[in-house]
């Protein structure tokens, strides 16, 4: 079709095999939408599409995508508010006309496009490198691998005691995001070894998740982070890992972490066994 509409907070681009969404930026856009800057979304990867009356005078025309389609609404899982939804289109109600006439067009379009489920993902994940601080450390990844990377202030000593963590995507086979704007909020790594049993250890316990909090892990972050894992592992198959070689670590991050562990040794949270081993493992990174 080639054509252009415009909406409240991003702009839909209209070919014969896909819609191309340019999210606006601003303080009033949602800044889920700032972070994904744009989306190529293929009317294969597209369910149904539907145009309902929106509040105050407006009009939403939403694409439906396919269960399994997208890595960043298979990551959400539901959870994402109504207002932060990448796939609706809000438009002012004396638009509805030319609204209806693109729904319209797309519905035809579609039927040549496919239904049901989707066997791969079919729309393109927010590239790596990607992070994100969370409240009991700070996580990153790189396209290959997952570094989870514990805050002295935040963490919890069953993390301390495991150190910090780096999980190839080749190992996993899953990720869990549960939004920060809800009670419990984490990102958790699901290992291919652990299967579901990964998920009955709480995430504060558990060295394969970080936990979220208030202006920790916002879902502008966090979820492009956990959807851009999400599809390297679908990508990605349990090929044997290359290891890399240790880097060297900072001395004042060394010495800093020895004194938390020996806070911990004194509160009784790490047995004399644990001090030392852990203490050894610190001072041999340097």
């Amino acid at each position: 079709m080639g054509d252009i509409l415009a909406g409240f907070h991003a702009v839909w681009e209209f070919e014969s095999d896909s819609v191309l969404i340019r999210y606006e930026r601003g303080i009033r856009t949602p800044k889920l939408f700032q972070a994904l800057g744009e989306r190529r979304i293929p009317l294969s990867a597209v369910e149904n599409v539907s145009l309902t009356p929106g509040r105050r005078g407006t009009v939403v025309l939403r694409l439906r995508p396919r269960a399994g389609a997208d890595p960043l609404m298979e990551a959400a899982d539901g959870q994402l508010k109504e207002g932060s939804d990448p796939y609706r289109l809000v438009l002012p109600a004396e638009r509805e006309t030319l609204a209806e006439y693109y729904a319209h067009e797309l519905k035809g379009l579609l039927t040549e496009a496919g239904s049901g489920p989707a066997d791969r993902h079919l729309v393109a994940a927010p590239e790596a490198p990607l992070h994100f601080k969370a409240y009991d450390g700070k996580a990153s990844f790189d396209g290959t691998s997952v570094q989870f990377r514990w805050s002295w202030t935040g963490a919890s000593s069953a993390k301390w005691k495991a150190g910090d963590q780096s999980f190839p995507v080749t190992g996993l086979s899953g990720v869990e995001w549960r939004s920060p704007e809800v009670f419990e909020g984490h990102l958790r790594l699901i290992s291919r070894s652990a299967g579901t049993t990964a998920t009955a250890v709480q995430p504060d316990q558990d060295p394969a998740a970080v936990i979220f909090g208030l202006g920790y892990g916002p879902v502008h972050e966090s979820l492009p982070f956990a959807a851009a894992v999400l599809a390297a592992v679908r990508t990605r198959g349990p090929v044997p890992a290359v290891p890399a070689a240790p880097a060297r670590r900072d001395p004042a991050d060394i010495a800093e972490r020895i004194r938390h562990l020996g806070e911990l040794h004194q509160a009784g949270l790490v047995t004399d066994e644990e001090f030392s081993s852990k203490k050894a493992e610190l001072l041999a990174e340097l």
